[in-house]
Formats: C-alpha cells, structure tokens, sequence
C-alpha cells in the first residue's frame, strides 16, 4: 500500500486528514489553529497538544423545537466561532482522545468528537478543517510533545456561510430516501440498528443500511482509519458505490458525521448528504413505521 502524502482527501479540500508527524512538523505554521474537543475540558487542562484552544462539540447543538439535537442557528455559530479565532481560509486542525476521565464504551469519548466538530466547522463555512487521524491517542503514542499551558484565542471575523448542500431535512429527507438511485446508511452500532436503542421505537429506518461507524475505524483507536482497502470493501458491500446518492444517517446525527466526511472528502463521492434528524427525528413522528432486525426493509 503506497504511503498517504498529507494533507489527504479525495474532496475538495474542504476537509483533509494529517498525520500526527505532519501536524507537528506544522505547529508554528503562520495562521494555523488548533482545536482540542476531548469530551472533558479537564482532559484538555491535563495534557494537550501546544498551542490547542478547548471547543466541546455540544457547544453546537441545542433543543429545537420537538427535536434535542439541532444544529445552533448560523448567528450563534458566528459568535463562537469569532471568539475561538477562526478564519474560514486558514487552516484548522481538530483531535480528540477516549480520554480516562469520560470513556464509554458507545458514546462519549468514542472518537466522534473530532469527525462532528470537523462537519460543524465545514458545515458553516470553513474551508480547511483537517481531522488528526488516531487523533490525541497517536500523537501520544509517537512521543509527541504535550502541554499544560493554554494559549491565547484571538478573536476573528469570521463570517458564517451555511452549507446547505451539506444536509437534508425530513421532508427533503421523505421525497429523497426510496428513489432507486439513493442508498439510506445508518452508522449506529449493528445491535441497535438491529433492536431497541434509547429511543421510543425500535430498530431503523425502512431501507437504511447498516454501515456501523466504527466498522471503517481501527480496533484499537476509534479516531485512525483503516487501510484504505478494507474501507473500499466495507462501502461497496453496503451499496454505496459513486454512482449513488448517499444519504448518512444515525440516531441524533452525529455518528453520520464520521460517515459524511468520509464519503464525501476522504473518498471523493459527489453526491453526499447528513439527514441530521437521525432516527431521533424519524422515531418521533408516531405513524413512521420502522423495521427491526438484520434486513433493510
């Protein structure tokens, strides 16, 4: 397998992965900045990487409406944004950990932390957003230095220009799922998928294909993706070939945001959607049937 030159994507460049050396090499960079989104801001106070400023991915989601996982509206987006010192040209590097502080085993501290602040950030606007791949775990694993010193965030300009190319709503999400030429995944763990989750109903969406996040990621650190390879092979076995518009899908969103920025900048596929309201969104609506077991419909 010929060696990565990063930054890699097959995108637009929106959004790249680098490699824990790349990164280091890279740390003085003018007008490179760093976000640290451990799921627990002590994890960030007890070791980071220099220079990194704290942004927790919750910061960009809040009850609206019936639904407890929407996006923020653009404006507050801008406001923090503007307080972190992001500019939507200058490159923004994002890392997690499965830190010890907050590890669980299906949710926080799960590694999603960076591919849904990664999506955010691009989401609204930023042009160059670069994913840590093995996130903290490999920086740390190569020896690479650390710290406990909290740099200064310059406040920004930053103007929000909502990608609504990006995501699909329900009533997009309805006329879109069961034409021939869309494939519906559903990146949630196989026996929720399968069974009963935390939500109201049962199983998932009529037609969604389980393509479970961590399938694509390696064993031992959920933030590293597998070789190249095995990723192809797990995509064409749940049906998402190029050719297709690929709708991702999970409970709240954020599960699919690993899956969406693969299809659409790790692979290059052009037709890439994020139905954000999930399987919490669908499951709500009481006269939305859903499918229990192995088999899409």
């Amino acid at each position: 397998m010929m060696a990565k030159t990063y930054p890699y994507g097959k995108g637009d460049g929106t959004v790249q992965w680098v490699s824990a050396e790349w990164l280091e090499s890279h740390l003085h960079d003018k007008g490179l900045l760093v976000l640290d989104c451990q799921p627990n801001v002590h994890e960030y106070i007890q070791d980071h990487i220099p220079g990194a400023m704290y942004a927790h991915e919750n910061l960009f989601r809040i009850h609206e409406g019936a639904i407890p996982t929407r996006w923020i509206p653009a404006d507050a987006a801008e406001c923090l944004f503007r307080t972190l010192g992001l500019e939507p040209e200058k490159p923004v590097v994002v890392y997690s950990s499965g830190g010890p502080l907050t590890t669980c085993g299906n949710y926080i501290g799960d590694g999603l932390e960076q591919t849904m602040l990664a999506y955010t950030l691009a989401r609204y606007g930023h042009k160059n957003v670069y994913v840590l791949d093995g996130g903290l775990e490999k920086w740390k694993e190569e020896k690479r230095p650390l710290t406990r010193q909290f740099d200064l965030a310059k406040p920004s300009s930053f103007t929000v220009n909502l990608q609504k190319d990006f995501f699909v709503d329900y009533y997009e999400f309805i006329r879109m799922k069961d034409r021939p030429d869309v494939v519906v995944l559903d990146a949630r763990p196989s026996p929720v998928y399968e069974g009963q989750g935390p939500w109201i109903r049962p199983g998932h969406i009529p037609g969604a294909v389980n393509l479970p996040w961590k399938s694509l990621m390696e064993d031992k650190n959920k933030k590293l993706m597998k070789p190249d390879d095995q990723i192809q092979a797990l995509v064409k076995a749940a049906g998402a070939t190029p050719d297709k518009t690929i709708i991702c899908s999970c409970g709240t969103g954020r599960e699919a945001t690993n899956e969406f920025i693969l299809f659409r900048f790790y692979l290059g596929c052009k037709n890439v959607v994020l139905y954000e309201g999930g399987f919490t969104e669908w499951s709500s609506y009481p006269a939305n049937q859903t499918v229990t077991g192995k088999n899409p419909r």
